[in-house]
């Protein structure tokens, strides 16, 4: 599928316009339509490469998570992106559609806190469980002393 026909697709079923960039469009999403919008890039637009998932912190703006997911034949390649409200930390998940998303939707929640709601086995990948806050978001406080590690 062209980068040009599945805009147009995007554009009918979601009521969004994405960007464009050659091979790359960019599709801001409402938080309640993301697990749809990656459902049918898959089926649809045949993004079935998963390729990165992360997010930004925007301090008072709130949280946003990003994904690309990938055509890899056409080429076609998709950054979907949603933000969450100024205070929300939850996102729906991706692994029912990506299996992929797993280890990346756990290294979100352990770096910036993000809960993906109906994540099969959400808890920290990179840091131990006692371990306090998210060093990702902009209000960590970086001199907080923390035990060695062993």
């Amino acid at each position: 599928m062209t980068p040009a026909a599945a805009a147009s697709l995007i554009q009918e079923r979601f009521a969004v316009t994405p960007t464009t960039a050659g091979a790359e469009l960019g599709v801001t999403l409402p938080g309640e339509r993301w697990a749809e919008f990656a459902a049918f890039a898959k089926g649809t637009l045949g993004c079935t490469y998963f390729n990165w998932l992360t997010a930004v912190d925007w301090k008072d703006q709130g949280l946003e998570v990003l994904a690309r997911i990938e055509d890899l034949a056409a080429p076609l390649i998709v950054t979907m992106r949603t933000r969450l409200a100024p205070g929300t930390t939850h996102c729906a998940t991706l692994t029912g559609v990506f299996r992929g998303a797993g280890w990346m939707e756990r290294e979100c929640y352990d770096m910036f806190g993000v809960v993906f709601d109906g994540h099969p086995d959400l808890r920290r990948i990179l840091l131990g469980e006692d371990w306090e806050g998210y060093p990702l978001r902009k209000d960590y406080a970086v001199d907080t002393p923390h035990a060695p590690y062993r």
